[in-house]
């Protein structure tokens, strides 16, 4: 995939390491001549302009990206580049940085942001996640506001240890995505049977939380889609 970043800092030049680590092509973007520097990231495109201008991104021939990241340290400029993104260049997905947590509010579908992701939110998450167990922490929020990825370390006592994570009830609203277990990522297929120190990553509709956390620990039952109330 080629994809786009706007805002060529510390944040956008580590994004783009990344990517192009996984094979991706990488454009970085930033009007700031201090930010442009090919050396850091040499098998990235760079490009000295302002991602907020349509010209420059016209230029940039952003409409050929798969994907659109915005990573500067100004929210409004992220989102402006969000919009311009979806609805002037059509692309299909974009994925915008929050810097401040009060205006996380703002990155959504009516500002062309598919997924929003806000730092301190991760880091709270990440705070929480280590010292919890059986709570749920919310990761992120996708840009409808309504279904979230969640993180759980399964509890000790739950009903779902020693359960095959392929047979985790698909209930309306929530789908196990990922097993993480001592640090490896696992496919629910790859994972096998369910152990205590599992981290588990959901999908899940906001409505359906508090119903996953009481099936986790064994205090409730989630409806299974097409087959009635199933005790976790």
């Amino acid at each position: 995939m080629r994809i786009s970043i706007a805002g060529a800092g510390k944040s956008g030049r580590a994004i783009a390491r990344q990517l192009l680590g996984h094979g991706h092509e990488v454009l970085l973007i930033d009007r700031d001549p201090a930010q442009i520097r090919p050396a850091a990231v040499p098998q990235a495109e760079w490009l000295l302009a302002d991602a907020c201008e349509i010209s420059s991104l016209a230029e940039a021939e952003l409409s050929g990206c798969d994907v659109a990241v915005a990573a500067t340290g100004d929210d409004r400029a992220n989102l402006v580049h969000s919009l311009l993104a979806k609805t002037e260049f059509g692309l299909p997905r974009v994925v915008a940085r929050v810097n401040h947590p009060n205006n996380e509010w703002l990155f959504n579908q009516s500002w062309g942001v598919d997924v929003a992701v806000s730092a301190p939110s991760l880091i709270g998450a990440v705070v929480d996640e280590a010292v919890s167990t059986g709570d749920l922490v919310r990761l992120f929020s996708f840009a409808n506001r309504e279904t979230a990825l969640v993180a759980v370390r399964l509890p000790p006592d739950s009903p779902w240890l020693g359960r095959e994570a392929t047979k985790s009830p698909a209930a309306e609203g929530i789908a196990l995505t990922a097993v993480v277990r001592q640090g490896r990522p696992l496919a629910p297929a790859e994972a096998g049977q369910l152990a205590g120190a599992d981290e588990l990553i959901f999908i899940v509709a906001r409505h359906a939380e508090p119903n996953l956390v009481a099936a986790l620990s064994g205090q409730g039952a989630v409806t299974v889609m097409g087959s009635g109330p199933t005790g976790a």
